[in-house]
């Protein structure tokens, strides 16, 4: 599977787009500091297809007060790589030689982040604008950087120029820098060479920089299955060895991660990729090993991806307590079983599985509690659907997770599981009843609201949540509200 990954290396590689052009290194490797010889292109701007238009008025935004400011800013990586690709970008990076607390001076509605590296967030509804300073390679002896045992990086607030910033990115196809002085193409380690081949390069020796991040290989995989690229061989090369490390990065981040991965729109090819790449296992372990002894569970992962992509590509939302629920079904059945072999009953042998397999999950992707409680609630409703009498059904519709259940259960009989026909007669049911139909309109006329907006994930497995713990207006006691009352008092009125 691993040939095929890299198979497209060998078509011969298109002419760059560069007018500008540093002689060529393909090794791809950081420059000294600040060096000139650098590899960069600077496309102008009637040689690129990159317009304003395309772009987020509220990153033009940010880009112009900074600019307006003193300061040098650029848009960076993905939304200069999408936009270039023909696609409509998920966000906007900018990045900039203003230091954290400058930018957080210069916008009211930002807030500032992060402790690995310090980022900001200038929050404009919805949208969140993420703003870096110029990153530069950290000096050992520097108070600003510190590394683990393993070579991961826990510290890194190091700041330097754009060349220095340019280094320290992932992939080659993310050192893409959008100037609005000039409204020209900054691409550093050719890459637009890359973006034209369709190739995934690491910047540097890749084995040394999946050391100072794991993430990055999970990241290998995410852009390889959205993007359609293959890996190039020096880079796809450690990541098989190296997986492992992946298990020094926090659950919590490692979490955001698999979302990441899975509510693209891409999710069977990021699945594929996680498959091919030997990553599977460093986030959900007890789902690779029941695939492994049981492959026919692979054709209900694989349609539960599939119905994911398909919501994606229509906007609709994707409930992360559903899509955990569907990759963590199989291995729930071998641990249901087992209890169940043990004499327990199938209602109490469902409810232990479940929890003793979230329990351990938990020490690899940290699922919030909020949606815990949710896959409970759809497993639960299985055993109630298949076995729920026609007297009840009635009570059984007005379940606030019914419609998740409900779709669950079709979805285990489209893969062929035998189910008794449960599926059809719940179709039958509700089609027939005018009272499951007013609770479905009056759930989807509700759903029509705004929702909140949605927690940005944060690349920072160091960064605390941007808004903090929310907490209740400080209160003074009830002894100090008296003590102050009678202090008040006395200097009032005369003592009685």
């Amino acid at each position: 599977m691993l040939k095929r990954l890299v198979a497209r290396l060998k078509k011969t590689k298109n002419s760059s787009l560069s007018s500008k052009k540093a002689p060529r290194d393909r090794k791809g490797g950081p420059a000294t500091k600040g060096n000139s010889s650098l590899p960069l292109s600077i496309i102008p701007r009637q040689e690129h297809e990159v317009s304003r238009k395309q772009l987020s008025d509220n990153a033009l935004k940010v880009l112009y007060r900074l600019k307006k400011s003193g300061f040098d800013a650029y848009l960076v990586g993905g939304g200069i790589r999408d936009t270039l690709l023909g696609q409509k970008p998920k966000d906007f990076d900018v990045v900039t030689n203003a230091k954290p607390e400058q930018v957080k001076a210069l916008f009211g509605n930002s807030r500032l982040i992060g402790r690995r590296f310090k980022l900001v967030h200038v929050v404009f509804g919805r949208e969140v604008i993420e703003v870096a300073t110029f990153r530069a390679s950290p000096s050992e002896t520097s108070q600003h950087h510190a590394q683990s045992a393993q070579g991961m990086l826990i510290r890194d607030n190091v700041y330097g120029n754009k060349d220095e910033d340019a280094e320290r990115r992932d992939f080659t196809i993310n050192a893409l820098y959008y100037s609005i002085n000039d409204f020209s193409i900054h691409s550093y380690f050719h890459a637009l060479d890359d973006l034209k081949a369709k190739q995934l390069r690491m910047i540097g020796d890749p084995e040394t920089r999946y050391r100072e991040d794991p993430v990055r290989m999970i990241r290998a995989a995410r852009f390889a299955a959205k993007l359609g690229f293959e890996i190039e061989p020096k880079t796809l090369a450690p990541i098989s060895e190296m997986a492992h490390l992946i298990r020094n990065v926090s659950p919590a981040r490692l979490y955001e991660e698999v979302l990441k991965l899975l509510i693209s729109g891409h999710a069977v090819e990021s699945y594929r990729a996680l498959q091919v790449l030997d990553l599977l296992p460093t986030l959900l372990p007890a789902t690779h090993h029941e695939l492994q002894e049981q492959p026919q569970w692979e054709a209900f992962v694989v349609q539960a991806l599939k119905n994911t992509d398909e919501r994606v590509q229509v906007d609709k939302p994707v409930n992360p307590a559903y899509l955990f629920a569907s990759l963590l079904w199989p291995p729930l059945q071998r641990q249901r079983a087992h209890f169940e072999a043990e004499g327990m009953p199938a209602m109490p042998a469902l409810h232990q599985a479940a929890s003793a397999l979230l329990h351990s999950q938990q020490a690899y992707t940290a699922i919030p509690k909020r949606f815990v409680s949710v896959i409970k609630e759809i497993w639960d409703l299985q055993l109630r659907l298949v076995n729920c009498s026609p007297k009840k059904a009635d009570k059984l519709i007005e379940h606030p997770k019914f419609r998740a259940g409900y779709d669950f259960l079709l979805m285990r009989e489209q893969v062929g599981e035998d189910l008794g026909g449960a599926g059809t007669w719940w179709t039958d049911f509700l089609a027939a009843s005018p009272k499951a139909q007013a609770i479905f309109e009056q759930r989807q006329k509700h759903s029509q609201y705004p929702a909140r907006r949605p927690y940005q994930p944060n690349e920072d497995e160091h960064t605390p949540s941007p808004k903090g713990p929310r907490r209740s207006p400080k209160r003074k006691s009830h002894n100090a509200r008296r003590k102050k009352t009678t202090h008040q008092g006395a200097s009032k009125h005369t003592p009685q």
